[in-house]
């Protein structure tokens, strides 16, 4: 249970699959509030209503659960699936606070720190394309702000006759600064003459972010922030905000963005963005919060290596970085390389399974031996689950390949022949307690030697043989392996089936 007064919150907005982005600011909200014995709430901002998809919530609820992320308020899902409610700061859902944002956008609006705005698109758009005619930052002009008290009643009765709601902007003080004392990125001024009017409610009675995230992380009693670098330039609007209530602000930690190694923003179109992706393509979740922590977070030593344990240990607002942080794949996969390397082998074999199925292998009808067999063989180099099926399917049925590969540079056609002839008599010969993988390459050695072969030209056409590619793991354990699970006879015909190619 929280034994602290610091709460903060997770509040993204249901529009699809989780991105990176939302993963790191998750992470770090749970690891500041689990590092100091405090309160994560996730609220989902859906007041933009176009950009609702249906699932989605479900959707980040599976994916927060599956990387180990819990949140202490907010929602859930209960064993049904089904989306639940927890905690005494809701709704959570902004859709449900609408009255809430209405009543404080009016109390704005009584106390002089908002207006209403009775101007239409079409003279938005004159404005802004006159603005950026004078090479001037496209802003509001602030035409209803200067409105006496009777024209904005005359205007307001004239709105409801036709059915019709003004929005209603933020009125920016015309002088002075605001400072942002920033928890990353120390203080920042900002001066009101640069800051535009903001709509803070909508004509359909919906808020802007910058209203409703004001509103809600006072009545939730959030003490800490901390989201993406790109809210910078709206904080001082809402510490306007807050100070126009007479609300105290929470404390604010802006993390960098997340670059392409090119510099370009991460996006959909420069390749995965999503956690699904990620996790679909076969990197285990322990790789990818390890991974994503140190994307823009760094605990000042050597240690690379986290579990979730050890990052709730380490974590600290002030170890985070004020530079972009870069997306290197190339790490990623070499850190889900070691992390496969380190899992134990029938623990793999649990996460190994649908991606072998989505080869067309059922598993299932193997014993659980030669699965962690073959993981066990094959789990020195591959960096993803998902090259299992591929690196793997000649464990489950014979490998197609063209015949040429089965010469040894140095032999000829007519040579690979003869030692498949004799390695198949080897073969049919040899005792069952001589296929495990030490016995196997003690008795092949010897034969090798016995008949004054070189190991080039009898152990590469075996390895065509039993895998039909030209690299792979030792021929000594592909052999015992397959003769775990598939038995002597599969490895004969295999051979057989090289002698064929080569008539």
């Amino acid at each position: 249970m929280p034994k602290s007064n610091i709460r903060t919150r997770f509040a993204p907005s249901p529009t699809g699959f989780v991105h990176i982005g939302s993963l790191r600011t998750a992470l770090f909200a749970f690891l500041f509030a689990r590092h100091n014995s405090g309160s994560l709430v996730l609220r989902i901002e859906d007041t933009d209503q176009n950009r609702f998809v249906e699932g989605a919530v479900e959707n980040l609820l599976k994916v927060m659960a599956h990387m180990g992320i819990d949140f202490d308020e907010g929602f859930y899902l209960d064993a049904q699936g089904k989306v639940q409610e927890k905690g005494s700061h809701g709704p959570y859902l902004q859709s449900q606070r609408l009255e809430l944002y209405k009543k404080y956008a009016l109390e704005l609006v009584k106390n002089g720190s908002a207006y209403y705005c009775f101007c239409d698109e079409q003279r938005l758009e004159e404005v802004r394309k006159e603005q950026v005619a004078l090479k001037k930052p496209p802003m509001y002009d602030r035409c209803c702000r200067k409105m006496l008290p009777q024209e904005i009643e005359t205007k307001l009765a004239e709105f409801k006759a036709a059915g019709k709601t003004p929005v209603i902007r933020q009125a920016i003080p015309a002088e002075g600064q605001t400072i942002i004392h920033d928890l990353v990125y120390g203080d920042m001024n900002y001066d009101h003459r640069v800051l535009d009017d903001q709509v803070i409610l909508k004509s359909d009675g919906f808020p802007t972010y910058h209203l409703a995230v004001v509103v809600d992380d006072h009545f939730m009693e959030i003490s800490h922030v901390i989201r993406g670098e790109e809210w910078i330039p709206s904080t001082p609007k809402h510490i306007l905000l807050y100070q126009a209530f007479g609300w105290a602000a929470p404390q604010f930690a802006h993390v960098p963005l997340i670059l392409n190694p090119d510099k370009s923003k991460l996006s959909k179109r420069q390749g995965d963005v999503a956690v699904e992706d990620f996790l679909t393509k076969g990197y285990l979740k322990e790789a990818l919060i390890n991974f994503v922590a140190f994307l823009g977070w760094n605990p000042k030593t050597d240690q690379e290596i986290f579990s979730l344990e050890e990052l709730v240990q380490q974590f600290d607002l002030k170890k985070i970085n004020k530079s972009a942080a870069i997306f290197d794949l190339t790490k990623l996969e070499w850190l889900n390389s070691l992390y496969l390397r380190n899992k134990p082998h029938r623990e793999l074999v649990a996460l190994a399974l649908p991606f072998w199925e989505q080869k067309g292998i059922n598993p299932q009808t193997y014993s659980k031996d030669y699965l962690a067999a073959i993981l066990e063989l094959d789990f020195s180099r591959p960096t993803i689950l998902s090259d299992l099926g591929e690196r793997t399917k000649y464990f489950f049925a014979q490998p197609e390949y063209e015949k040429e590969l089965l010469v040894w540079k140095k032999s000829d056609q007519k040579d690979a022949k003869d030692k498949l002839l004799k390695l198949h008599d080897f073969f049919f010969g040899l005792d069952d307690s001589k296929y495990e993988k030490t016995a196997l390459e003690t008795e092949l050695k010897n034969f090798i030697s016995e008949n004054h072969f070189d190991n080039g030209s009898v152990l590469w056409p075996l390895r065509v043989c039993l895998t039909g590619l030209p690299a792979s793991p030792g021929p000594f354990e592909i052999t015992s392996t397959l003769f775990l699970g598939l038995g002597k006879e599969e490895i004969l015909k295999r051979i057989k089936r090289g002698l064929d190619k080569l008539e």
